[in-house]
């Protein structure tokens, strides 16, 4: 999303750009400017979680009136933006928010949840979190899409394995197209994510929309060949 100008969102600004100083003068000539939309729908709260300001985040939940679920214009709270950093940097964030009574399970627009955006970024610490605190891994998105899925498209093993044990997501989910989560592992040509999911019970012989088995999605015949041949080693039914 574009930044906004300094002279029409100043806290928003400072939020983003880390001017903790900057910030708490603001808050104490105006405390209402906490509350303030900018031209993106967001309220400097969402632009210090996103650019990962703790101590700006620390200052903004303490506002009066706080409100841990806020979206923005596409829906997304905190919590979500926070889960959609990279390499867990957003957990203590998301700490504070669990704290400040932030629902784990609100869904964007599109129909995510946090623990879609986490897995997107392969937060594996951030996952946990989510999940230790009540975030569904059955929630599909518009797309039909459960978190497993993207863990799969991703080729994360670690994940996967996560989401099926800790979360209790369903391995032979299909999305809108009929895709379980073994159809993206092998058209992304995610061989040992494949084999992760065969040995969890995903079931090889599940067509999508077109008719297509996961194994007809490989990419090339060395993907194939290593999932057939992984399989055989393995004695599992493919």
């Amino acid at each position: 999303m574009a930044a906004t100008s300094d002279s029409k969102f100043p806290l928003h600004e400072a939020a983003r750009d880390g001017k903790l100083s900057v910030v708490e003068s603001l808050l104490n000539a105006n405390p209402k400017l906490a509350t303030t939309k900018d031209d993106d729908d967001r309220l400097p709260i969402h632009w210090a979680v996103a650019y990962n300001h703790l101590p700006i985040v620390e200052l903004l939940v303490a506002t009066r009136n706080f409100d841990p679920d806020v979206e923005d214009g596409s829906c997304w709270t905190p919590l979500m933006i926070a889960s959609s950093l990279k390499n867990a940097e957003g957990d203590p964030i998301i700490d504070l928010l669990l704290r400040k009574g932030a629902d784990v399970n609100v869904k964007s627009t599109t129909g995510q949840n946090a623990l879609h955006f986490a897995t997107s970024k392969a937060s594996i610490s951030t996952i946990r979190k989510l999940l230790e605190n009540k975030c569904s891994a059955r929630v599909k998105d518009k797309r039909g899409q459960l978190a497993l899925h993207r863990a799969a498209a991703i080729g994360s093993t670690p994940i996967i394995n996560v989401l099926l044990k800790e979360g209790r997501s369903p391995v032979n989910a299909t999305d809108n197209d009929g895709l379980t989560a073994l159809h993206h592992a092998i058209s992304e040509g995610h061989g040992d994510a494949a084999l992760t999911l065969l040995k969890a019970g995903a079931e090889a012989d599940k067509k999508d929309a077109n008719g297509r088995l996961a194994i007809d999605m490989a990419p090339d015949s060395k993907v194939r060949t290593y999932i057939l041949q992984a399989v055989e080693r393995e004695g599992i039914d493919l």
